[in-house]
């Protein structure tokens, strides 16, 4: 049987992420999330693995997350993904994170789509106190590096890029994921040290 554990966000919840286990198939699993009218958005799988034992991984994620939990009869989590990725790992056998979207009509693809576009348009390197020239990494692989060049691109295999279009081509997605998630400054993500210097002001 396949165990599987998943982080799911959504972009009507930003700042938000979905600790769960499946053992039947994972896009219908997130179909079945997403599929309620009572979110405005559909989910978005983060990160997914399988597992030797689910049930015991999930409960060490949320108890290890416990301070983070929003409500303890409900699985989300008011944490950077990021930080749930790197603890996963540790008990990962294989990851199986979907490179596209699971999705069941256009009108909720388009509604993603701007929803991600608004929220990439937001963030700027200014707003993050982290300044030209700087060195990022890679969350996942921190030999993978980039260096800033303006407020809002970078440099990247010696291509001016953005955040997420490198993000998309690193992952290998098929949509094109929020790159504020997936780089890191100073040991942080640079959405993390977006919100943190938000809550600081």
């Amino acid at each position: 049987m396949t165990e599987i554990i998943y982080i799911l966000t959504n972009e009507a919840m930003p700042g938000y992420v979905k600790i769960g286990k499946t053992s039947t198939s994972l896009e219908q699993r997130i179909r079945e999330l997403s599929g309620s009218t009572s979110v405005p958005l559909p989910f978005t799988c983060f990160y997914a693995c399988t597992v030797k034992d689910s049930n015991f991984v999930e409960h060490q994620l949320h108890d290890a997350f416990d301070n983070n939990r929003i409500n303890p009869r409900r699985e989300f989590f008011k944490i950077e993904p990021e930080r749930v990725v790197s603890a996963l790992k540790l008990a990962e056998i294989e990851n199986i994170t979907p490179k596209k979207d699971f999705v069941d009509t256009q009108e909720d693809q388009k509604a993603l789509n701007e929803a991600r576009a608004d929220i990439r348009a937001k963030f700027n390197f200014k707003m993050a106190n982290i300044p030209v020239g700087a060195e990022i990494v890679f969350s996942r692989d921190e030999n993978i590096k980039a260096k800033v060049v303006d407020n809002k691109s970078i440099e990247f295999n010696s291509e001016v890029t953005s955040l997420s279009e490198s993000a998309q081509h690193i992952l290998g997605y098929a949509y094109r994921p929020q790159g504020p998630a997936y780089w890191m400054y100073e040991g942080e993500t640079l959405d993390e040290r977006r919100r943190r210097l938000e809550s600081e002001e």
